[in-house]
């Protein structure tokens, strides 16, 4: 395909994955005002949340296996259209039950959008190409992931939308995702005999949705030590035992497991998972800093975030096109884990107090590195693996990401809860204010600082001023330890043909070796009457 062909295609991709993070990123800061206008309890604000992590994070496996089965655009078209149910369902929600199943909807159709994005390049565009294109995937990425709060906080500003524009805002792209797909994406149909593991999908996605359910309630709705995290924690890791038994033995597993014999599938996953806690622990909890510890409004807040942005997108963009000028990738891989490791320990220093241009300096240090190291993980991997096994190792890598995002998501909200408490209550001590209701520090609702007076409002602003630069301390030891992973891949020359054209060579490959030799005194000739393979056609 020429860099024309290539881009068109790329417009239906690009539009499919920001609607994908835009999802999960746009309702942030209008969570508040969405619970309050369904009259939901505090437990349903977290389930809004957790269920669309859940069911994207659950269901990418899947969707990367089914890429391997069936025509891969019909499944984009597909993912786009659950995400358009899901929106649509969302915003004409009149109860919190409706809500939080088009979450789940919305996360289905989000898991297929993350997944097959990246896969439907690796068919297109060969590895020695795909890293210029490749950094316009992290600069979308980017985009919706820090923009989403800022978007969404916008929404509910302006009286004449209001919160139930968080959800329709997405549709428009969807839909244009399916038109342009339809116009521009051209992809061979390929017949191969479907034998999908239906037991190892429903294995994996209840052991994951165990685990995520456990790291997302505990310390909110229950604690850490006690039944319900026994409970989840145990049918979490039986299903995962049990799968891992059920893959290693079904003809066309989910997840195959001889998949990470490859070295470098398997560090790259495991580099994805850290990449994963440390980006979603950055966007994620810089917006309460900037609200609570900074006393911003969520609009301003998301604009506060413009440096991660810019980081994230220049490292991104001119990183994928030296890679495809130069052909060499690990020293991008290296640096970027060093920077986005350096960013987050410079973050851990910030207070209530730190003067936005050093804060600034700090995020854009973290976006630099992210962008280095998130997308070119995904190419030397895809380069890596054979033709066949390129949706498997891609939503691998995709799956682990949203798990570490999830998992860290979950397990530093509860830190900062506590670390917001036991600061408040120490601050509340000192000032000789009565504490009342456990110092407040606990829930997830953002407090309103214009209603605090002002000795308790300068607590507030100083006690999530120090419990974010002490997550940014705890989320530093996983960025070195992605390093330490990313330093053991060896790097390899990037192919020059495309995943179709390397399909297509394995299949002619499969062929020959399928055809026997002629028997002593056979004519030759007459093999090249005898059929095929199955599901192989000649152009």
């Amino acid at each position: 395909m020429s860099n024309k062909q290539i881009l068109q295609a790329m417009s239906g991709l690009m539009a499919g994955m920001f609607v994908a993070i835009l999802a999960g990123t746009v309702v942030a800061n209008a969570l508040p005002r969405i619970i309050a206008d369904l009259g939901a309890s505090q437990s349903s604000y977290t389930w809004v949340v957790t269920s669309e992590l859940l069911a994207m994070t659950a269901t990418v496996p899947l969707w990367g296996k089914l890429a391997d089965l069936f025509n891969q655009k019909l499944l984009l078209q597909l993912s786009l259209a659950l995400f358009v149910v899901g929106s649509l369902v969302a915003g004409f929600s009149q109860d919190v039950v409706t809500l939080i199943i088009s979450r789940v909807i919305q996360g289905v159709g989000a898991g297929g959008l993350t997944a097959l994005a990246q896969i439907v390049m690796a068919a297109i565009i060969p590895p020695r190409r795909l890293g210029k294109y490749a950094g316009i995937f992290g600069a979308v990425f980017a985009v919706g992931t820090v923009a989403g709060p800022l978007i969404g906080g916008v929404l509910v500003d302006t009286s004449w939308l209001g919160w139930r524009w968080c959800f329709f805002i997405g549709v428009p792209f969807a839909l244009a995702g399916i038109i342009l797909l339809q116009r521009t994406l051209k992809l061979p149909t390929v017949r191969r005999e479907v034998k999908i593991d239906w037991l190892g999908a429903f294995l994996i996605v209840g052991g994951v949705c165990a685990l995520l359910i456990w790291t997302s309630l505990a310390g909110n709705s229950f604690d850490w030590a006690s039944w319900q995290t026994a409970a989840l924690v145990t049918t979490g890791v039986v299903l995962l035992v049990a799968a891992v038994f059920v893959e290693s033995r079904a003809a066309e597993p989910i997840i195959p497991l001889d998949i990470f014999r490859n070295r470098t599938v398997s560090l790259t996953t495991l580099a994805s998972f850290f990449v994963g806690i440390a980006m979603f622990a950055g966007t994620v909890f810089l917006s309460q800093y900037f609200q609570i510890s900074l006393g911003k409004s969520p609009t301003a807040a998301g604009l506060m975030s413009l440096p991660l942005i810019g980081g994230l997108l220049v490292s991104s963009t001119i990183a994928g096109q030296i890679i495809s000028a130069t052909g060499k990738w690990k020293i991008y891989l290296i640096s970027g884990a060093v920077v986005m490791t350096a960013g987050l320990g410079l973050l851990s220093t910030i207070e209530a107090d730190t003067h936005f241009g050093l804060l600034s300096l700090y995020m854009a240090l973290m976006g630099i590195g992210v962008g280095m190291l998130m997308q070119n993980l995904v190419l030397a991997a895809q380069n890596d693996v054979p033709a066949h096994e390129l949706g498997a190792a891609t939503s691998v890598l995709s799956f682990f990401r949203s798990l570490g995002g999830t998992i860290g998501t979950s397990v530093l909200g509860a830190i900062l809860a506590n670390r917001v408490a036991s600061e408040m209550a120490k601050g509340l001590s000192e000032s000789g204010i009565p504490v009342a209701g456990g110092g407040g520090g606990h829930g997830s609702a953002v407090p309103d600082m214009t209603k605090l007076p002002e000795p308790m409002k300068n607590i507030v602003e100083h006690a999530y001023g120090v419990a974010t630069g002490d997550l940014f301390l705890i989320a530093t030891p996983f960025a070195f330890l992605g390093l330490l992973a990313v330093l053991f891949i060896k790097e390899k020359p990037l192919k020059t043909t495309s995943g179709m054209e390397r399909l297509a060579a394995e299949d002619a490959s499969a062929a020959t070796a399928a055809v026997p030799a002629p028997r002593n005194g056979e004519d030759p000739g007459a093999l090249d009457a005898a059929p095929g393979p199955a599901g192989l056609k000649k152009d």
